[in-house]
């Protein structure tokens, strides 16, 4: 897979559009707020009232251009309201980055007992999926179905364009950390199954996938994390992974893979000169499933693809009563 280039021409395209950042207080996407706002977007800070004083701190080094809305991703009227209010103050959404995530603090196969012997249900685990899954659900319904009325707002004639935040955990899965490596699956699946709907309505659908970067979900082992000398991700690289993929309109089901250069680590001015390197990871996939699965089973699944895509879609069972 060859390296992607930076191509900050790109980022013409968010002058005086408006974009939706979920989880947008603090972390990587903080990066994001301020590099979308230094290209003349008008940028929407949605994250949960906690982070109130976050948000407003960034706002304070910004301007106008940049507001927060208290919005729990899971609460589909919070949603609702947030994508309305948004409208109501710039009139259009054109962008979003589906990023709010969280990362268990307990591993899912530590069997905590309850006062009567009995193992305990992972209620934590449960939340983990709800947000990083259902919440990027949520978000990508909603940005589809008010992106879906807006006139052609990019080069191309797309109405809108969506990143979703995968990550290398929604790739690989040997970590153990089972509900997040198993939500970040579930967003590389949202990603591929969205994609049919996505073109029809004339929305772009893209995701990232991170490798590590120092942040909160990071912090308790960060620093061993530096003394082996493996790569490490700076927030600014990964803010401009998701600049790009916004924004670059060629990326259409794509996503990009963010991750330092392990030979440059330990030369700080090579590492400033070239920063972390974006592979495009899809479509090589899909080039090597007939090694894989076998070229009979790779022709069976196309000719699956192609009859349900002639049939307009996935034919979906009636509910049961």
């Amino acid at each position: 897979m060859a390296a992607i280039e930076r191509n900050p021409s790109v980022f013409h395209v968010l002058k005086s559009k408006t974009a939706i950042i979920t989880g947008g207080a603090n972390g990587i996407v903080a990066e994001v707020v301020r590099l979308f706002h230094s290209h003349g977007a008008n940028v929407v800070i949605a994250d949960l009232l906690s982070t109130k004083t976050a948000a407003e701190t960034l706002i304070s080094s910004l301007s106008s251009r940049v507001v927060f809305i208290p919005t729990d991703i899971l609460t589909w009227q919070s949603m609702v309201s947030l994508f309305n209010q948004t409208v109501s103050l710039f009139g259009s959404v054109e962008l979003v980055v589906a990023n709010a995530g969280m990362m268990e603090s307990k591993p899912y196969y530590e069997f905590e007992e309850d006062e009567n012997g009995d193992l305990k249900e992972p209620k934590e685990s449960y939340r983990v999926i709800d947000v990083n899954l259902k919440g990027t659900m949520n978000t990508l319904r909603l940005a589809i179905y008010y992106m879906r009325k807006n006139q052609p707002s990019f080069a191309d004639g797309s109405k809108g364009s969506v990143v979703l935040i995968s990550s290398t955990s929604g790739y690989f899965g040997g970590t153990g950390v089972v509900s997040y490596v198993s939500s970040k699956h579930g967003v590389t699946g949202l990603l591929r199954s969205s994609q049919r709907n996505a073109n029809r309505h004339g929305v772009r659908v893209n995701g990232v996938a991170p490798f590590f970067t120092p942040t909160y979900i990071t912090s308790s082992y960060s620093q061993s994390w530096k003394e082996s000398g493996l790569p490490a991700n700076s927030v600014q690289d990964v803010a401009w992974a998701f600049a790009q993929t916004a924004t670059d309109l060629k990326y259409k089901g794509a996503c990009i893979l963010v991750r330092a250069p392990a030979l440059l680590m330990n030369t700080k001015l090579m590492m400033k000169a070239f920063g972390s390197v974006m592979k495009e990871i899809e479509i090589p996939r899909t080039q090597l499933l007939s090694m894989w699965l076998g070229e009979d089973v790779s022709e069976s699944s196309a000719r699956a693809g192609a009859l349900f895509e002639s049939l307009g879609g996935y034919p979906l069972p009636k509910p049961k009563i």
